[in-house]
């Protein structure tokens, strides 16, 4: 999982490049008011960061080229459940879930015409650990010595110990190949070799990719695209203006403030869907005056979170009381969140004001920082925060800074940096990616810069929770988890993002994946985008 992105549990979004300008994009393969020679042209928020390989890789941009060119040991359908795609039917445990046994399906093969082999899935997922890449957390519970190929059809998955989560998404994981893999990885990373509906063509740091539909195809259905090119348009009102003059086929994330603007135009269509995002607002539980429980609840009772959602995102978002999005508490946890709704502050700004003077140990020199991420909404929470701060009588600093900078600040855990960030995770469907990545103390400073102490038991049950494979002993860790994180609130929710594009009218059978790391989902059982003459 990753910051404003969903994949198995990837480390951290990294945006780099400059935006795409519509002069560039107009003379491209589609877009400029019609399907062109058969190709796509999507255009997403950030410039891909170009590692291309699923071993390597860790930002959602690249994940969605990577979701094009290879295909996944198991991949989620549109209801977040998984379903077979390279292997052959469910895993089979043994060993009261140390042990998982799976086979493939007979017939997959590489772009290149290599078959995919039981080796290239033990390879796939024993490489970030052998490797050490930033997706090790993911697969870091995988005895490497114990998981090998017992046939070319039959993979042995061995654990160090049961891990709950290992059948809802340890398993969603890409299949690289070995041998070409391995042979020049520098290669492979930047020219991929996978089993996906595209193979990979062309790649321009900064301007596009550029993938083919694979003629030769293993799976069914068979691509309707001849091709798909992907640029990019980090700024909202780039992106906006692009679909609306017909300069691009469909962009990524319709800005909430032009939803009714792109919807109402002819010629266009928006489609959207929930997704398993979590935003959120972290304090600084290392230092500075953040420390201080009180502090913390006296800014969260300084501001109204839901009023502040429905002013901004509208239908794009649903307000948050917990570390859990909604489409996933549904998936079977039935989490207590009217309970956490109740206890979650609200905009008392006498409340405000008294907890403040009673929790800060200098209030006369209080000015506290908040960075946030180069995004319009989480801008405007921060200088929302920092406005009511103000109208209480403290001074506090709103700095919006690009994703490279902002995650080398964030987990610093200086009060110099921050003592506030603002920031958004996109997990999968069961709690261990929100609650490991962004509360357990083994990711202090990796994937949460809180540094939250929590009590005696706090990080034992987080990390107990993900060793159980019974799902009721599970639920009662959680709670319990998020039982205090809401009580001592070193992260407040915030609200959890839909996932949206906007597409031509004449792009047919574009719906947005729960999943932001396969959108644009282009070939599926389920649909197969085409572009109408």
């Amino acid at each position: 999982m990753v910051h404003d992105q969903f994949t198995a549990t990837r480390r951290r979004v990294l945006a780099s490049g400059a935006a795409v300008s519509a002069a560039m994009v107009a003379g491209c393969i589609g877009g400029d008011g019609g399907p062109g020679d058969g190709g796509l042209l999507y255009t997403q928020e950030v410039n891909p960061e170009g590692d291309f390989d699923p071993v390597v890789s860790n930002d959602a941009y690249s994940s969605q080229i990577i979701h094009q060119v290879y295909d996944g040991l198991y991949e989620y359908d549109y209801e977040l459940e998984l379903q077979p795609k390279i292997a052959a039917g469910e895993p089979e445990e043994e060993r009261d879930g140390e042990r998982y046994i799976v086979e493939i399906v007979e017939g997959a093969e590489f772009h290149n015409g290599d078959p995919v082999t039981a080796e290239d899935v033990v390879h796939s997922f024993t490489a970030p650990i052998e490797e050490d890449t930033d997706n090790r957390p993911e697969y870091d519970f995988i005895d490497v010595d114990g998981t090998e190929a017992v046939d070319e059809r039959t993979v042995q998955f061995d654990l160090e110990h049961p891990y709950g989560p290992f059948e809802t998404l340890t398993v969603a994981g890409y299949v690289v190949n070995q041998s070409v893999r391995t042979d020049d990885r520098e290669s492979y990373n930047r020219d991929p070799v996978g089993s996906g509906p595209f193979t990979f063509q062309d790649w321009t740091s900064d301007e596009y990719v550029e993938l083919e539909a694979w003629d030769d195809y293993w799976d069914e259905p068979q691509p309707e695209l001849e091709s798909v090119r992907f640029e990019a348009a980090e700024d909202d009102a780039g992106r906006v203006s692009q679909i609306l003059a017909g300069d691009t086929d469909a962009i990524a994330t319709v800005p909430p403030a032009d939803w009714d603007q792109i919807d109402g135009e002819e010629g266009i269509e928006v489609h959207r869907t929930r997704s398993p995002s979590y935003q959120y607002v972290a304090f600084n539980c290392n230092e500075g005056e953040t420390t201080s429980p009180e502090v913390r609840r006296g800014i969260a009772h300084s501001f109204s979170m839901s009023e502040f959602v429905s002013s901004n995102l509208g239908d794009s978002a649903t307000p948050m009381n917990s570390p859990i999005p909604p489409i996933v508490d549904e998936l079977g946890w039935d989490f207590p969140t009217d309970e956490w709704a109740e206890a979650t502050p609200e905009y008392d700004p006498d409340e405000a004001e008294s907890l403040l003077e009673s929790g800060l140990d200098d209030p006369d020199s209080w000015n506290p920082t908040i960075i946030v991420p180069p995004d319009d909404v989480r801008i405007a929470l921060g200088e929302l925060i920092a406005s009511r701060l103000d109208e209480l009588g403290y001074d506090a600093e709103v700095q919006s800074l690009d994703f490279a900078t902002l995650t080398d600040t964030y987990i610093s855990g200086s009060a110099d940096d921050y003592e506030m960030y603002i920031l958004g995770w996109t997990g999968g469907p069961d709690p261990d990616v929100y609650l490991y990545n962004l509360f357990h103390e083994d990711n202090a400073g990796v994937t949460q810069g809180h540094f939250y102490e929590g009590s005696g038991d706090f990080h034992d049950n987080i990390a107990e929770a993900r060793q159980t494979a019974d799902q009721d002993e599970r639920r009662e860790l959680y709670v319990s988890a998020i039982d205090e994180i809401v009580e001592e609130l070193p992260v407040m929710a915030a609200y959890s993002e839909h996932n949206t594009i906007a597409t031509q009218d004449y792009v047919t059978d574009m719906q947005p994946h729960p999943n932001v790391a396969y959108n644009p989902q282009l070939v599926s059982g389920e649909n197969n985008v085409t572009l109408e003459e």
